[in-house]
């Protein structure tokens, strides 16, 4: 073991968890092994750390802020000049945003809903419901739709992001589950539609 030489060891042990958890998901992130890839001893690891939870719930806020920038990122991209389409399509690119990032890091996807508590979600959340309180704004969805449409937008990509990351539609070709995917925001849009 070679030992440590550098300046802030709970970034680096953070750091190393984040590359194991994107790698081999909750099960692959043990204090002992991220210790010993930092190269320190699992005691000095325990300074840092109460438990191994608590390292986890660290890999996870990492997560749900790249999940976060993912989904602000494509927010971004939209440039609907209508105000009420551009709203709904901010709406779908969140819905987007979250599947491709599932998509793209299953093994941090899943340890940042392991760990994850509400207050933990709340960047992710907050761009939800800007995107929900825009489409409300723009008359595209009633007051009585508006309330509570989070869980059901939220429950539905990540029912999808579920199946197609790490679940029974997993193998499912790139192009059908784009597809599938643009008909589940049709879905939601339709549902939502004032």
């Amino acid at each position: 073991m070679s030992s440590y030489h550098h300046g802030n060891l709970r970034a680096a042990l953070v750091e190393t968890a984040v590359e194991l958890a994107r790698t081999q998901g909750p099960a692959g992130v043990a204090l002992r092994e991220v210790a010993r890839r930092t190269g320190v001893s699992h005691n000095a690891a325990y300074r840092h750390f109460a438990d191994r939870d608590d390292l986890l719930r660290e890999v996870a806020d990492v997560g749900m802020h790249e999940l976060g920038a993912t989904m602000s990122a494509r927010i971004k991209r939209v440039r609907a000049k209508d105000p009420r389409q551009r709203a709904v399509r901010r709406l779908r690119a969140v819905g987007t945003a979250y599947v491709e990032y599932a998509l793209a890091e299953p093994g941090l996807f899943s340890v940042s809903f392991a760990r994850a508590s509400f207050d933990r979600l709340m960047g992710p959340y907050e761009l939800l419901s800007g995107a929900l309180d825009e489409c409300a704004e723009t008359g595209f969805l009633t007051a009585t739709k508006r309330e509570g449409a989070e869980l059901v937008c939220w429950s539905a990509v990540h029912g999808f992001a579920m199946l197609h990351s790490s679940g029974p539609l997993a193998e499912t070709p790139s192009r059908a589950r784009d597809a599938d995917l643009a008909r589940l925001l049709d879905r939601i849009e339709d549902a939502l539609r004032g």
